[in-house]
């Protein structure tokens, strides 16, 4: 941006000096009015890109009324010819070309009819010499336009065939997962649920390892048939609704879980619902599987500009852990939303989880 408003002032200064230098070759002097007016013609150009409109109709007055002030004998229309390419190549098609008919008309009625007396020959042919230059100015302002355009579609059909190709991905990943993971896990739960179901016939008492493994399988297939779904483009139901059973799901594994809610509650973006839900999920998944501890608090503050959700265990974690997927995976999802993460153990011991997600 800045580079192109360099490029524009540039251009303005360039033509300003060019006429200037004219006029001071010139046998035929301006007035100060005239020379004001050439000024503002040559100057405005450099806001040519943002105002293209604007600056074409305004190097038309000013030029039109240099003429019939001054009747100059250089070439003063310099600054409409740059500023008719502009509006041009902003696609300002019929202003453009109005503008130039109009100028070209007025030029020759005012040597024709206006002037006193007969105009000699050759000023009634420089006039109409400049049809030449502000057809040239059209058609250079349209091709530049059409060339920008044919790159713009260029780049969205790019964009196109990459988000086309992404998606394919996506499906191929959905069904090897689908494939693999889903009748593995699927033969687990069953196998889980022929021994429960035995133990209980002969009347034995059903191993507690055993029943977590069947609540756990059946947890990992419905999560897995969910993020199979986020995956081909439909939308993850992980949300906070769902934490009672995300804590209930924690205790089966014999991991006391306090839950505590404060603040006002009220209805959330759906990203900073399905990333509170992610993140008690992994950290009670890491408590669980690494801490060694006896039990686990979350904490969800509603406040008036942010979410703060807060997960402490009492483990024995005396040094920060080395991040791993999990703790990657929920900082980059808290970063994406502009909020802050951080885990580290506790003065007290164990660990604690707290991410801050704004509103």
């Amino acid at each position: 941006m800045k580079r192109q408003w360099a490029v524009d002032i540039g251009v303005a200064v360039l033509v300003t000096a060019l006429l200037v230098a004219l006029v001071e070759a010139s046998p035929t002097q301006l007035s100060v009015t005239g020379y004001t007016l050439m000024l503002t013609s040559s100057l405005s150009i450099a806001l040519r890109r943002r105002f293209p409109v604007a600056v074409v109709l305004l190097c038309a007055i000013c030029t039109v009324n240099v003429y019939f002030i001054d009747g100059p004998d250089i070439p003063i229309e310099v600054p409409l010819l740059c500023a008719l390419f502009s509006a041009l190549r902003f696609g300002h098609r019929a202003i453009g070309i109005g503008t130039a008919v109009t100028y070209l008309l007025t030029m020759v009625v005012y040597n024709v009819f206006i002037l006193p007396g007969h105009p000699a020959r050759e000023e009634i042919q420089d006039r109409i010499l400049l049809l030449g230059w502000f057809v040239a100015a059209i058609v250079l302002g349209e091709t530049a336009r059409l060339r920008e355009k044919r790159a713009a579609d260029q780049a969205r059909n790019h964009e196109e065939t990459l988000r086309r190709r992404a998606g394919e991905e996506r499906l191929r990943i959905a069904r090897e997962l689908h494939d693999s993971l889903t009748h593995s896990i699927s033969v687990i739960k069953v196998h889980a649920g022929v021994a429960v179901h035995l133990a209980r016939k002969r009347g034995e008492e059903v191993p507690e390892a055993l029943l977590a493994i069947q609540e756990a399988s059946t947890d990992a297939v419905r999560e897995l048939r969910e993020t199979l779904s986020v995956l081909r483009g439909e939308p993850d139901a992980s949300g906070l609704d769902r934490l009672d059973d995300l804590v209930d799901r924690a205790r089966s594994t014999g991991l006391p879980v306090r839950l505590t809610v404060t603040g006002q509650q009220r209805p959330l973006p759906d990203e900073i619902n399905r990333a509170a839900y992610r993140i008690v999920q992994e950290a009670l998944t890491n408590v669980t599987r690494h801490a060694q501890a006896d039990a686990a608090t979350v904490h969800v503050g509603f406040g008036k500009r942010s979410l703060t959700v807060q997960i402490d265990d009492d483990g024995t974690c005396d040094t920060p852990p080395v991040p791993g997927v999990g703790l990657i995976g929920m900082r980059e999802r808290v970063t994406s939303l502009g909020g802050s993460l951080s885990a580290a153990p506790r003065k007290s011991g164990g660990f604690r989880v707290l991410a801050e997600l704004p509103f």
